[in-house]
């Protein structure tokens, strides 16, 4: 018997078969890329702690920018990245456009972001010649303030332009302290907060956990369906982790039961507590941790 690959994806970045609680992100976003320049949300950071499923959020985003008829280009923010991007969107735009000096590109997308561009000459001496309108994403890296002044000079000359980052709490924080790019502060911040259980059970139940489950060739009972909503805590990247594991708890058994939902949060939770939560607690500056520990003991949302 051939074995049965595990659908679920608990990889970071990697976008699950079926995305949970994030549907009005995306309507909004769908609406922001037919609207085009002037709309707010074109200028957005996405903010939320690791696991609540940042970067798979943005390759959907660019997903929707794809099916506008923006020209989608992915980057790793890095140093080098502008080069990076110039030389992906070159190649992706030489699908649709005259790949030769002074043609113009009516829309493009770079990682999550989008932009109206002329390329006038591929030999230019700067950057910002080169890109002349090709916005692009960024995170601490010296280029990244580069970046996001060019972005405002594009916005001025009035080209179709977005700009959509994410990141840690305390990274974005960083980035719009920054006094060269302080206009950034006016950018949509749309938080990231773990997805209510009510939510995450009705999705689960109707089109996600499930869904996956059968996809791959098994179905579950509703018992180990429950415990998976719970466990999962409302973390998108712990979901993936919780239905990877008990799908493997499973093995060749058709049906996923309790005990293998039992096995595969252990396992899980496991896995989360060392490539998330004790990551975070290495980051924490001496004060935070001394503010989570007293919260401890909180068996609810703790007050000041």
């Amino acid at each position: 018997m051939t074995p049965r690959t595990n659908p679920f994806t608990p990889t970071f970045g990697m976008v699950p078969p079926y995305l949970a609680g994030r549907d009005r992100v995306l309507a909004t976003m769908r609406d922001a890329f037919h609207a085009g320049l002037g709309n707010p949300n074109l200028c957005s950071l996405f903010i939320g702690p690791r696991g609540s499923g940042k970067t798979a959020l943005l390759s959907c985003i660019g997903d929707e920018a794809r099916e506008a008829g923006w020209i989608v280009v992915d980057t790793v923010a890095e140093e080098g990245m502008l080069e990076d991007i110039i030389q992906h969107a070159t190649l992706e735009a030489a699908q649709v456009v005259d790949a030769t000096p002074h043609s113009r590109l009516s829309g493009l997308t770079v990682g999550q972001v989008g932009v109206e561009w002329e390329y006038e000459s591929t030999d230019a001496p700067t950057w910002r010649i080169r890109m002349e309108a090709l916005d692009e994403v960024r995170v601490t890296v010296e280029e990244l303030v580069q970046l996001i002044t060019s972005y405002q000079l594009f916005i001025r000359s009035g080209r179709s332009v977005a700009l959509l980052m994410a990141g840690l709490p305390a990274n974005v924080t960083d980035l719009v302290e920054d006094a060269r790019i302080s206009f950034l502060r006016r950018s949509r911040q749309q938080f990231l907060e773990t997805i209510s259980d009510a939510e995450v059970s009705s999705a689960i139940r109707k089109s996600a956990i499930r869904k996956t489950i059968k996809r791959g060739g098994k179905a579950i009972e509703d018992d180990a369906l429950e415990k998976i909503v719970q466990a999962s805590a409302g973390y998108p990247y712990m979901m993936q982790l919780v239905g990877y594991f008990t799908w493997l708890e499973a093995d060749d058994d058709d049906r996923i039961d309790v005990e293998h939902a039992r096995l595969g949060i252990k396992a899980a939770q496991s896995d989360f507590r060392r490539g998330v939560l004790d990551r975070t607690w290495q980051e924490m500056s001496p004060g935070d941790r001394a503010f989570a520990t007293a919260m401890l003991p909180d068996q609810d949302t703790s007050t000041l």
